[in-house]
């Protein structure tokens, strides 16, 4: 009997060179263009109509569906390149959702996530536009948020188990400033037991894509500051929330297009030029890193190095 050899798969560091981008549509153009349209064509009004439902997140588009444009504060094509082309990059990501900063990422996550009335966890020390959104905008709003020591496990185990109302747990790991690492599996197999579970959200800045992926971890939504290792030159902002479940990327797409915190065509441009590098430069800052550090280790005037 003929054994049939398994489908190739293209790996991730070659599946972001090409993904998302179709030359065909721009001109031949081996590289995408910047196309910076506020407003497009529709092919006809049933198009329209069931653009408008898609991109406010009230339809799911089907599988290899083209969608009509709209607006670009909606989505444009940049943005539908960049979004298709970094989900190789996260293992177990179906879609993700690009923004303009990673706080306009993580912002969007709670608003969409986080009713009124309804309680979150996360892990703490955090980075400091996080714990501002938190006790400046999100508890005036009545959204509760319970803090949990990044790298105790029996205590967010048990603070999973005794919040009321409780929808989003979101970790920070390493954490920032002081690198300690929170247990994602554990925080997953912990929700996963409750009558309703809430969603693991992870802060992959530090680490990802190169050296964590928390999906394979059982957490449901991954945060980056795109503005960080993902673009690498300290001149763009942008912010990525990548997941397994479409739906959860279409629901947050729907509140992007109303806050208006879509990533700019420009920086969409450039920040799909960098994907393709971003693991080799991790890995290259890494090495640098650690040289450092063990230098910093056995100097005389040094005490500690985390």
């Amino acid at each position: 009997m003929e054994t049939k050899k398994p489908p190739y798969v293209v790996r991730p560091p070659t599946a972001v060179l090409t993904r998302g981008f179709d030359p065909r549509l721009s001109v031949g153009s081996a590289r995408p263009a910047v196309f910076r349209s506020s407003t497009y064509v529709f092919s006809s009004p049933e198009s329209a109509e069931r653009a408008f439902k898609i991109a406010l997140g009230s339809k799911a588009p089907e599988e290899g569906e083209s969608v009509d444009l709209i607006y670009a504060r909606l989505s444009h094509p940049n943005a539908e390149i960049l979004e298709d082309q970094v989900v190789p990059l996260e293992p177990d990501a179906r879609a993700s959702a690009v923004f303009n900063s990673g706080m306009a990422a993580i912002s969007t996550v709670f608003f969409s996530l986080c009713p009124p009335g309804t309680s979150f966890l996360y892990t703490t020390p955090l980075y400091g536009g996080t714990y501002h959104l938190i006790h400046h905008l999100l508890e005036p709003l009545g959204i509760h948020g319970v803090p949990v020591l990044a790298g105790d496990t029996d205590g967010l185990k048990k603070a999973i188990e005794s919040t009321p109302n409780l929808r989003l747990v979101f970790i920070e790991t390493p954490a920032n400033p002081n690198l300690t690492m929170t247990d994602i599996a554990a925080a997953a197999a912990s929700v996963a037991r409750l009558a309703s579970p809430p969603l693991v959200v992870v802060d992959n800045t530090f680490l990802g894509p190169t050296f964590q992926h928390p999906l394979t971890h059982g957490a449901d939504l991954v945060v980056y500051s795109a503005t960080k290792y993902l673009s690498g030159f300290s001149d763009l902002l942008g912010g990525i929330v990548l997941a397994r479940d479409t739906d959860l990327i279409a629901q947050l797409r729907g509140i992007r297009a109303i806050l208006g915190n879509i990533l700019q065509p420009d920086e969409c441009w450039m920040l799909d030029g960098r994907l393709p590098t971003v693991t080799l430069r991790m890995n290259r800052q890494s090495k640098n890193a650690q040289g450092n550090a063990e230098t910093l280790a056995y100097h005389p005037k040094i005490a500690k190095v985390n």
